[in-house]
């Protein structure tokens, strides 16, 4: 029987690190970010639905969405957030829906899916275990700030715009702690992997 673990953190908790350890013990991971992105290209489901809400201004002169543009009007806006999230998460759901099908015929043991916001949308009821990966709000400060080329208060609004690190600690089965060395990382992982029966 498959077990369907819902890895989650924060915006640059380090989630890809912790992807990382699953793929290299040849774990399935169903990354719900690369589905979004491929399902707001220029011929997607939910392009149109976007392009419709948003306008034409959030186009590039190639007539792909520039995603930036759109970032920053959705994490300064709640509301506009909620409804790009309303057209692109049942898109997204269906694409995870078919992946998964067609793994658990490969009878892998273990099936992660990384959604954001696992706990936010309710998906983590759609799975038998939860994660999150967890780092302090100035370790994931300061990794938004270098990895983005952001200026701190947007970095704060990306953050903000999200359940908060320590409220989603408390809904979690596990919590693999990546604030400090990549070995304290792994060794959290690997008491993971071991509650969960997995070698």
């Amino acid at each position: 029987m498959t077990t369907i673990i819902g890895l989650t953190g924060g915006i640059a908790s380090g989630k890809s690190t912790v992807t990382n350890m699953f793929l290299e013990r040849e774990i399935p991971v169903i990354d719900t970010d690369k589905i979004a992105r491929s399902a707001l290209e220029k011929g997607a489901e939910a392009f149109d639905e976007v392009v419709q809400y948003f306008g034409q201004d959030i186009l590039l002169t190639d007539h792909t969405i520039n995603r930036k543009k759109l970032a920053r009007i959705v994490f300064a806006n709640k509301g506009k957030r909620d409804c790009l999230n309303d057209i692109v998460h049942p898109h997204v759901y269906e694409m995870v829906d078919a992946e998964l099908a067609i793994l658990e015929k490969q009878h892998h043991p273990i099936i992660v899916i990384d959604v954001p916001l696992l706990f936010e949308t309710g998906f983590d009821k759609r799975c038998d275990k939860t994660v999150v990966v967890y780092t302090t709000k100035e370790k994931q400060l300061e990794r938004l700030i270098d990895r983005d080329s952001i200026d701190p208060d947007y970095a704060n609004m990306k953050i903000n715009a999200q359940m908060s690190l320590e409220e989603k600690c408390k809904l979690a089965d596990f919590v693999i702690d990546n604030s400090q060395s990549i070995l304290d990382t792994k060794k959290d992982f690997l008491k993971m992997l071991d509650a969960l029966e997995v070698n």
